[in-house]
């Protein structure tokens, strides 16, 4: 059994027992979170495709950990200008552990 579920503007495909890393949500490590924006479901036998939610589907995860990811550095230059600059960025996430699909 499978879902697709949107959060954070991406859409991401999750069965019972994944970690999902997703942009970050409010709540402390240890607090269930429930995503209702499921667009499709696959319970093995029936395919339930949303337009644009599947009504009464609801994905029940637990949030595993609030961190931030690797650092990306953003490098500009124009050559024999004298221009150049460095930034950096770090994206907050939170890490959620499936607990239980539900249509």
């Amino acid at each position: 059994m499978y879902a697709i579920v949107e959060t954070g503007g991406k859409q991401l495909k999750v069965a019972e027992g994944d970690l999902l890393k997703v942009e970050k949500l409010d709540g402390n490590v240890g607090d269930s979170f429930v995503l209702d924006k499921v667009l499709m479901v696959n319970t093995g036998s029936d395919l339930k495709v949303g337009s644009p939610y599947v009504e009464a589907a609801k994905i029940e995860t637990e949030i595993e950990d609030q961190g931030r990811r690797r650092k990306v550095t953003v490098f500009k230059y124009r050559r024999r200008k004298g221009y150049k600059r460095l930034k950096g960025h770090r994206q907050s996430f939170t890490a959620l552990r499936v607990k239980k699909i539900s249509v």
